[in-house]
This record gives structure tokens, sequence and C-alpha cells, in this order.
């Protein structure tokens, strides 16, 4: 049995409470992270093949273990060209270096403005190619999410089709080729999922936001670690998503949709997908917000508002409306007419073939003809033993001993987390000090040695001080003896001559 070690916050096949999905954040601070590590886990599971989840630890120290346990190693990522990912990607690089496994990055992508200028120089360029090297080391090609990425890493001097290429998010090809998306018609009662972005355009996030008050069987599918913490106890740390500053965006308790109880966190991909199934139309500007019900087979709208987003719709062909498209006092029905919801079932086979190109150009053993004709992969019966938790609703929704304990393992969390802060603070101060120590004491040596430099200039000083008065005593004494032998000279001259003037006068 070969064992495959994949980057992962969590296995499709783990079942980790809410609050201990909270502690460990296993879903790297996204939710639509889990939903391409099912995909992997799926695709790649074979008889032959068992994966494990590296619960996104990145430390080159277990390298040796690494060598020893696994295979080979699987790293899907998301938006990792990214000024907050580049940390965690240098760690990714030295980890690398020091494996002698093959190593395969499956959708790498960026997060760049929509209209980016990808020859631009940045601070992390340098970063980027050490990974990518690192990472050509033991493979044979990298798989990119979209067009906008690869013609990036061409412009830092990797060629298309020999170092990469572009697959799209392995997210869609969870089902292989299989997408079937069925026709919808609105009305009053029909069941409408949001997802939103805190980041979009204030007149996408009023239009999505406004749809609340529109259609009774309306729920919001928050995705980012803080909305979960805000679902589950209702106290938050304050993110990217909660801010009270961003308007017309589901970011508290006092929000319609939580209030109304309509908020589900899903705690795994395939729930979500399943309960995707029994949604009318899903529409947003998260790009797994979309995946999800497409997977099942629902008729959704993507709004990109990044290159990340749009590099993705465009390579899936996903149905989706421009920003610059949407009006706040729009109806969806005119929205929905604006789009082909089967739009993304044209490439597919397509690009499905291309991901399996893909993973045969590495070496990377796979499901595909299970995939092809609809069977039962390997990865499907291992799932089916699993019970999978129920979708996060709001604390405010829960029964009184469900909030109690809510309330009490937030309360633990916070403690945890606050102990764990301190220790890791403790930990850096006693890092500072032992630094400062050693800058103390490498100051006094540097200024032991200056002291030792400047004795010896003094001396060198001095001494050439008494060299010199000793060379002027010599130079005085030299002119006093030539003074006194021009002086004899002069005397011997004038003995000399004096009677040579008086001869001849007689």
């Amino acid at each position: 049995m070969k064992k495959v070690l994949v980057r992962a916050g969590m296995s499709p096949l783990d079942t980790f409470s809410a609050d201990e999905m909270i502690k460990r954040n296993a879903i790297g601070n996204n939710v639509g992270n889990l939903m391409y590590a099912y995909s992997v886990f799926r695709n790649l599971t074979t008889e032959n093949v068992e994966l494990t989840a590296d619960y996104y630890r990145a430390d080159p120290a277990d390298a040796d273990m690494i060598n020893e346990t696994y295979d080979s190693y699987v790293i899907p990522l998301a938006n990792a060209i990214r000024p907050s990912f580049i940390p965690t990607l240098k760690r990714y690089t030295a980890l690398i270096e020091k494996l002698k496994i093959p190593v395969f990055v499956v959708g790498m992508g960026m997060a760049f403005p929509y209209e980016p200028n990808v020859k631009q120089e940045r601070p992390f360029d340098n970063d980027v190619k050490h990974f990518v090297s690192a990472v050509l080391e033991k493979s044979n090609i990298l798989g990119l999410r979209g067009q906008i990425t690869s013609d990036y890493l061409s412009y830092l001097g990797f060629k298309e089709g020999r170092d990469h290429m572009v697959i799209g998010c392995p997210s869609m090809y969870t089902f292989g080729d299989n997408i079937k998306i069925r026709d919808t018609e609105l009305n009053n009662n029909s069941a409408i999922s949001i997802n939103m972005t805190p980041t979009a355009d204030q007149k996408v996030l009023k239009f999505l936001n406004d749809l609340s008050g529109q259609y009774k069987n309306l729920e919001f599918t928050p995705q980012d670690l803080d909305e979960m913490i805000l679902t589950y106890s209702g106290t938050p740390s304050l993110g990217a998503a909660i801010n009270s500053k961003v308007s017309n965006y589901p970011n508290s308790l006092n929000s319609a949709v939580y209030k109304n109880n309509q908020v589900k966190f899903f705690l795994s991909a395939p729930s979500w997908i399943d309960h995707m199934g029994t949604i009318d139309l899903s529409i947003g500007t998260r790009l797994h917000g979309n995946v999800a019900p497409i997977l099942a087979g629902t008729p959704s709208i993507a709004i990109p508002i990044d290159a990340r987003m749009r590099e993705l719709t465009e390579y899936h062909n996903f149905p989706r409306v421009p920003v610059n498209e949407i009006r706040e006092d729009m109806k969806l029905e005119e929205l929905l007419g604006k789009v082909d919801v089967h739009s993304v079932e044209k490439n597919q086979k397509r690009n499905y073939d291309n991901f399996i190109n893909f993973l045969d150009k590495n070496g990377i053993e796979n499901v595909y003809h299970y995939n092809s004709k609809g069977l039962k992969t390997p990865f499907d019966g291992k799932l089916e033993q699993v019970n999978l938790k129920e979708p996060l609703i709001p604390i405010t929704s829960c029964d009184a001993e469900e909030m109690t304990e809510r309330l009490q393992k937030n309360f633990d969390i916070i403690v945890t987390k606050q102990e764990k802060e301190k220790n890791n603070n403790g930990k850096k101060l006693k890092v500072k000090t032992k630094a400062v120590s050693k800058l103390k004491n490498d100051l006094n040596e540097k200024s032991k040695e200056l002291n030792e430099k400047n004795e010896a200039a003094s001396k060198l000083k001095n001494d050439l001080e008494k060299k010199t008065e000793e060379l002027n005593e010599k130079n005085r004494q030299n002119e006093e003896l030539t003074l006194k032998v021009q002086t004899m000279e002069n005397s011997k001259s004038w003995k000399l001559t004096k009677p040579l003037r008086n001869f001849g006068q007689k």
C-alpha cells in the first residue's frame, strides 16, 4: 500500500466538532479549502494508495519522518501567491528541498487585482521562484489555477507546458466530468443560497444583502473562520468578514439572516454539496460557494471580483456576471436572464481530461476510469462509513442547553488561546532577551577590540611622535654640524686669501 501525504487542514473522513475545528483552524481560515481537499482525496485514493492529511504542518524538521513514512507529497494550493502566505510558502520550500520523495503541486493560484500587470516586479518574486524551482526538482510539472497565474510564472522565467500548466481548481473534478446542471424558474418560494465577500463592491453587497428581504427561503453561506466563530458562539474575534465598517454585510447577530436563522456554516465538503442539491439557485462572490452547487447540479451565478475569481470562472466557464453589470435595484430574475446556467458543462470534459493528463505527466495514480463511468470510487466506500456533522446554525437559534455548551466551549477556546499567546509571548521575550544579551556581549567584545585597537593606535602615535622628535633632533644636530663645518671652511679660506691680497704691494 502506497502512502501519500496531502496538504489539508483535515481529511474529508475526519469528523471534528465545530469547537475542535475552530481550535485547530482546520479550515485554514476559509471552509472552501475543504472542497478541493475532498476532490484530491476522492480522485487519488485507489485500492493501492492511501492518503493522509498533514493538518497544515509545514516544518522542515519533519523531512526525515516524511521521507521514511510516505511515498509522495501532494500539495493542493489555492491563492498561495499573496504577501500573507509567503512565510508559509518559504517554509514549504525549505521542507521540499530536504525531501527525497516526489512532490506534486495541484491548483496553485495568485491573489491579484481584477486587471493585474503580471510583469510588475513584486517583493515576493524570488520567494515564488525558489518554491517553484524546489517543486520542479521533485516532479515534472506544476498544476495552476488559471492563465493569469501561468502568465505570472512565465514572467518569472518558467515555461508554460514544460514547467507548469493550467488545470483550474481541483474541486471542479470531484466527480470527474459528471456535471449536469438542472433548469430553474424563480418565484417567491424559491430556495436561494447567497455567498458574499466583504471586500466586494458595495453595490454588489447591497444587491445580495437585499435578497434576504425578497425570498423567505433564502440562506446565507459564510466561509471565513471569524464567521464560523460568530455563528458558533456569537463572540468572534474581528477578522476580514466580521468588520463593523463593512456595510450591507451580515457581520453580526443583529443581521437579518442571523436573526431569522437563515445561516448555515458547513463543516464538511460532502454535506455542503449534498445540501446544495436542495437549493434552486446559488449566487455570490465566493468561488467555492459556487462550486458546491455546481457539483450538486444546482444553477449558480458567480460575480468575479478579483483576478483569482476571474481566471477560474473563465477557465471553467462559470455562469457569471461582471461587477459593472450589477445594479442595486435589479431583480434576481433579470440577472438570471443574463447567463447560461449550463455554460459550465461545456468545458468540463475537456478540463477534466486535461487534469488527468496533468496527473499522468507526474505519474500520479487516480480513479479516472471510475469517474468516467460514474462508478463508486474506493474513497466513496470509506466516506459511507462516516457520520458527517450537520452544518452550524446561529447560536441564537439553538436551545438553551446547546447555547450554554457552545458558550462554555468558546470560553475554553479563548482561555487556551490566551495562554498560548502568553506562552508564545514569553518565548518571544526569552528569544528577544537572549538576542539582546548576545548583542550586548557582541557589543562588549567589539568595544574591547576597539579599545585594544585604540590603545595600539595611541602607542603607535606616541612611538611615531618620539621617532619624529628623534629625527628632528638629529636634523637639528646635522644642521648645527653643517653650520660649524661651513664656518670652519670660511675661516680657513679667509686666512689663506689674506696674505695673497697684500702680496706685491711693496
